[in-house]
């Protein structure tokens, strides 16, 4: 088996029958299959996934147990030689995964790549490439000087802004929405951290991947939409709590030791200031919406 497509449903059914469709419709001459994971979904995403996709390999949990968590059941019994983490609001375009796939082997020194993500409206997801959150980084995103100054390189160190987007280069980590990852990089540097939920999963993922010695390119020659934050516009705390806790677990498991204390507790208290406001506009928003 050459390529095996990993999906994590929940609550998405309607999304998650779209991607697929995409997918099957595609065209690709590597020999590939398909694993859903459902997270204890409640509307008819299982019924609906298997009475259209029969052949499509469904795992059911009982319980919601995260994203990284789901991803890595499936890893585990998936026999390709590569592996895709796809979104459930994502739509392939019908060359995207041949011409990565292609990509992918004639470059093997690449441990992960990703291509141009698109958002609904046309504009780039600027997730789908960028630098690693240090302090510096998350300072600078986090304080609105990326965007204040868009085209330099020392403000925009976490979403790469001053890159352009149509051209291909090395990055530092990709985004879950699209990732394509070999095996043997995944062999090498073990599955995702379960101890993210829902968020910086694919960022600590990366992060190992290139500190054994992998490359992490991004690869604009072909694209994909992601439908990202469609389902709603109000998002429940537990979305919150989980964004900022990844923010938190990431500083911790890779940055702590290589910064002074007082960096240390400055990245926390500002997570932790980061994390009031967002909870406090959330609030507001719910207020509004009723």
């Amino acid at each position: 088996m050459d390529l095996s497509i990993v999906i994590v449903n929940y609550n998405t059914c309607q999304l998650t029958l779209d991607c697929l469709r995409s997918i099957v419709s595609s065209s690709i001459s590597y020999d590939y299959e398909i694993l859903v994971v459902d997270n204890a979904s409640r509307d008819d995403s299982v019924l609906e996934i298997r009475k259209q996709f029969p052949t499509i390999q469904l795992i059911e949990n009982k319980q919601n147990v995260g994203f990284s968590k789901a991803n890595n059941q499936a890893i585990r019994v998936a026999a390709g030689r590569y592996i895709l983490l796809l979104n459930t609001d994502t739509i392939v375009q019908p060359d995207a995964i041949q011409i990565m796939l292609d990509f992918m082997e004639e470059h093997s020194s690449i441990g992960a790549s990703g291509c141009k993500i698109l958002l609904p409206d046309g504009s780039l997801d600027k997730a789908c490439k960028r630098g690693f959150p240090t302090p510096s980084a998350s300072f600078y995103y986090a304080f609105g000087f990326s965007k204040l100054f868009p085209n330099n390189p020392r403000f925009n160190q976490y979403q790469l802004g001053y890159l352009n987007p149509d051209q291909e280069y090395p990055i530092d980590c990709l985004v879950g929405a699209f990732m394509l990852v070999r095996r043997e990089a995944i062999d090498q540097v073990g599955m995702l951290d379960e101890e993210f939920f829902m968020y910086g999963e694919d960022i600590d993922w990366c992060y190992r991947i290139k500190q054994a010695g992998w490359g992490i390119y991004y690869y604009p020659r072909t694209t994909i939409t992601h439908y990202k934050g469609a389902s709603s516009r109000k998002k429940p705390f537990k979305i919150i709590y989980e964004f900022h806790r990844a923010m938190f677990l990431f500083h911790r498991k890779h940055y702590r030791y290589k910064y002074p204390v007082i960096v240390n507790v400055l990245v926390y208290l500002g997570i932790s200031i980061k994390f009031v406001i967002s909870v406090s506009r959330n609030k507001l928003k719910l207020s509004s919406l009723r």
